[in-house]
């Protein structure tokens, strides 16, 4: 656990002798311990937390919308050439279009508030596990598949038993990359669309010039960013001792 310690607390003791040394204005950068307090603060009066709590939710939402979309239609792409050839070039136009861009129309669509957050982070979190889910079905030993149809085992329980188990390393990889990304829909939905969560109080934040605020709420993002990808390293660890 030392290891990615020790650039973290290199790069913390670059940004205080920088603000320290006059090098950066504390107002364009806030010393370490202003932050630290700050961010203390903030949790106090429960603004922080409860707008995190909004982000959260909208971001696991957001990847439950997008695996149940993402799952099957992976599945299908990996069993199906005839499926693969038809959709796999519009599925990689759609990665072309920004969420930045996709944002606007779903406010003109689904109107503001959590809804099209979620939509926005499940359109995000889609194409990484779709992908994932692709190269797993696809990566499988076709001996073992062979030998399964062999022993009498129908398509349902090829698929319950031995294909998705067997892939479940690999699309939980891509849940991984989706569950971060999630986050990022969320913040650029409340950006455009409104809400509650930490996206929005940015955006209020900036408005305000309230820099040290910035950074506390930007602080709380990346904690929550790498607590979810954590999170998703301990389910993959589980599943590979398995």
């Amino acid at each position: 656990m030392l290891t990615p310690l020790v650039p973290g607390v290199l790069l913390l003791l670059l940004w205080a002798g920088a603000v320290d040394g006059g090098a950066v204005s504390s107002f364009f950068l806030p010393h370490p311990v202003d932050l630290a307090r700050e961010f203390v603060a903030a949790l106090g009066r429960g603004t922080l937390l409860d707008a995190t709590v909004t982000t959260l939710y909208e971001s696991l939402a957001g990847v439950a919308l997008g695996t149940a979309v993402a799952l099957p239609l992976g599945y299908l792409l990996a069993r199906s050439r005839l499926a693969a050839r038809a959709l796999q070039p519009y599925l990689a136009a759609t990665q072309a279009v920004p969420a930045v861009a996709l944002a606007p129309l779903l406010a003109l669509w689904l109107g503001y508030g959590t809804w099209p957050v979620v939509v926005l982070c499940a359109l995000m979190v889609f194409f990484p596990i779709l992908v994932n889910t692709v190269l797993g079905i696809r990566g499988l030993d076709r001996e073992v598949l062979a030998a399964a149809r062999v022993d009498g085992v129908g398509a349902w329980g090829m698929m319950r038993h031995i294909e998705f188990p067997l892939a479940l390393p690999s699309v939980l990889a891509g849940l991984r990359t989706g569950v971060t990304l999630s986050v990022t829909g969320a913040v650029v939905g409340e950006f455009v669309m409104g809400g509650e969560g930490l996206g929005q109080l940015l955006a209020v934040q900036r408005n305000g010039s309230d820099t040290l605020g910035m950074f506390s709420t930007l602080l709380m993002l990346s904690l929550l960013a790498v607590a979810l990808y954590g999170a998703m390293r301990l389910v993959e660890g589980g599943v590979e001792r398995r």
